[in-house]
């Protein structure tokens, strides 16, 4: 079994900052794509960064100029620094992985952690 956690989320003013985490656990051999989703209320989730088992990143339009995605392959983890941050960017935030481990190729998701963005 892989699981991954966040944390990070959390009340922050219009304009602030947040770095979010994700961190896999269990029987991992290798780990190739990484990402950050986000789910607004009454939205379909959407996709905001990806960073490859390289470190090569995309940020989609949502997250272009304000968010940062980067990996700790050691730790197994993927952070996501989000700068100036607008009220639209509230959500619950959701990680992934491709992960493989005893189990095969995995594709495996977190549960997820709201950024509430309000002044």
């Amino acid at each position: 079994q892989v699981q991954l956690v966040e944390s990070g989320g959390g009340l922050v003013q219009p304009g602030g900052s947040l770095r979010l985490s994700c961190a896999a656990s269990g029987s991992i051999f290798s780990i190739y794509n990484m990402g950050w989703y986000r789910q607004a209320p009454g939205k379909e989730r959407e996709l905001v960064a990806t960073i490859t088992s390289g470190g090569v990143t995309n940020n989609f339009d949502s997250a272009k100029g304000r968010f940062t995605i980067s990996r700790d392959n050691a730790k197994n983890t993927v952070y996501l620094q989000m700068n100036s941050l607008k009220p639209e960017d509230t959500a619950v935030y959701y990680c992934f992985m491709e992960v493989v481990s005893t189990g095969g190729y995995l594709g495996v998701w977190g549960r997820g952690t709201l950024v509430t963005v309000s002044s």
